[in-house]
């Protein structure tokens, strides 16, 4: 909220540079001449407000990009965003000279950026007219209606001014002191909102779950999940019956990728568990970033009670996080699976991760984060895993943030975990290794390390799940529902 309030101060600020240039540059006439005439290609100042211009443009996108979504707004502030785009081609395309201050202007024709501005400079006016109109209705603020309905009295004042070819520069500058205070009020709504949004967040922990239940082609199951895009309960998908399997996806991934895996197991005979991470999937966003520890508790929290033990598959750095879990709770694990396992080598933490995980996810709520994920996550989605986004869950704007963030922790789980092993025995349960792609020595010293069966699969090491499930299943299946005693080795 506060970066978005202060982009569009700034931009504000920055579309009032022309109040200086009524004494720097007296050729264009204050009465009848347009604003947009001190940054003309022949005027002495054409640089300074041209690069105003467009930096209060790209100040206005920021802004929109930063500001929280709110149900129903977002063709408000697609008008505004709209608005901040043409500001900056109007900046960046100026005009030859003085249009109304020069007589002569434009008798031996004009270029390509001058015919761009006159077209940039109307059409930005009617974005932001809808702007106001479009988030005043939405706010119910008789002091947004005020603005609005001034400003449009001015824009009239201005097309009439034109028409009579007398008074323009009078009404162009009423008209563009009113949309410049307009930004800042904006600004400061967001600001006093924040309180508001922030009282909202918090009780939305307390909201009761939802309960979904379907068939698919992977058969029956049930799905809790709380909250929406905000915060809230995990979204956790329960199928079949019998022993429990807890099944944690990899880096980006979401419950769905494992139901061709689930659909085995469940018909087995065996209750798989699946869960989205905070941000991924179907889950909300969480407020702390993402840790080791914080993954322990929630394997932990999806477990059955004891004296039940669970089978963990895991892949990919969530293997860091199922290992944890059996070092911190070994009565509560049956056996490990862990497809492709992450190397947790040896660097320095990293001190931006947790720094950044405080914000990332209150930017995964934002317009910006939206609009990148509806153009960029299907198409980034199938790219990677040549399967369909059937839930629409990465045209979200809180995943491709989840992800930065669980990247940015990777060296503090990684730093995290090597210490858990020198103060926490595994205890003795099965665990298997899978390693796909060409030998790899780290999976090979992991294996040696937990004492655990190494399996090689000749398939892709992208997505390995998609491409092999009943291999998988026969693993997880192979191991006992029941963990054996302390004295259990793997072979």
């Amino acid at each position: 909220m506060v970066l978005a309030a202060s982009a569009f101060i700034v931009a504000a600020v920055l579309s009032s540079a022309w109040i200086t240039g009524q004494f720097t540059t007296p050729a264009v006439d204050r009465t009848d001449g347009y604003v947009s005439e001190l940054a003309a290609r022949n005027q002495p100042w054409t640089r300074l407000f041209r690069v105003s211009e467009v930096l209060s443009g790209l100040s206005c996108v920021f802004g929109v990009a930063l500001v929280p979504r709110v149900a129903r707004e977002w063709p408000g502030w697609l008008a505004l965003a709209a608005f901040g785009l043409l500001t900056f081609a109007a900046g960046l395309f100026p005009l030859d000279c003085a249009a109304l201050s020069d007589p002569a202007c434009g008798r031996a024709g004009t270029s390509f950026a001058h015919r761009m501005h006159t077209l940039a400079g109307p059409l930005g006016t009617v974005a932001v007219l809808a702007a106001m109109v479009v988030l005043s209705l939405r706010w119910r603020s008789w002091v947004s209606w005020l603005f609005t309905w001034l400003s449009l009295a001015a824009t009239l004042l201005t097309v009439a001014a034109h028409a009579d070819r007398h008074g323009v520069g009078i009404a162009h500058r009423a008209q563009l002191t009113l949309i410049a205070v307009w930004l800042v009020y904006v600004a400061v709504h967001l600001l006093i909102s924040d309180d508001d949004d922030h009282d909202h967040h918090q009780a939305a922990w307390d909201e009761p779950a939802i309960t979904v239940n379907g068939t698919t082609g992977a058969g029956t199951w049930n799905s809790v999940a709380g909250g929406a895009d905000g915060y809230g309960r995990p979204h956790v998908v329960e199928q079949g019956a019998g022993p429990a399997v807890l099944i944690t996806a990899g880096p980006g991934g979401a419950w769905f990728h494992w139901d061709r895996v689930a659909g085995h197991l469940a018909g087995g005979r065996r209750r798989v568990i699946r869960f989205d991470r905070p941000g991924l999937g179907l889950s909300p966003r969480s407020p702390a970033p993402p840790t080791l520890y914080a993954e322990v508790a929630r394997l932990a929290g999806l477990s059955p009670a004891h004296p039940e033990r669970v089978t963990v598959l895991a892949h990919g750095v969530a293997c860091w996080h199922a290992e944890a879990f059996a070092r911190l709770h070994p009565l509560c694990v049956a056996g490990l699976v862990l497809v492709d396992p992450a190397c947790a080598v040896r660097r320095r933490r990293l001190a931006l991760g947790g720094s950044a995980g405080q914000w990332l996810p209150a930017l995964g709520g934002t317009w910006g984060a939206t609009a990148l994920a509806r153009l960029a996550g299907p198409a980034a989605h199938r790219l990677l895993t040549g399967e369909p986004d059937p839930s629409g869950a990465y045209s979200l704007g809180k995943v491709p943030l989840a992800v930065a963030g669980e990247w940015l922790a990777r060296r503090d789980m990684a730093a995290d975990l090597r210490l858990l092993r020198g103060e926490k025995p595994l205890p003795g349960v099965p665990v298997i290794v899978v390693s796909t792609g060409a030998r790899d020595p780290c999976r090979q010293r992991l294996a040696t390390m937990l004492g655990a069966r190494l399996v090689r699969l000749p398939v892709s090491r992208r997505q390995v799940h998609l491409k092999a499930p009943e291999a998988i299943a026969e693993m997880v299946s192979a191991i006992p529902a029941r963990g054996p005693g302390p004295s259990h080795r793997n072979p």
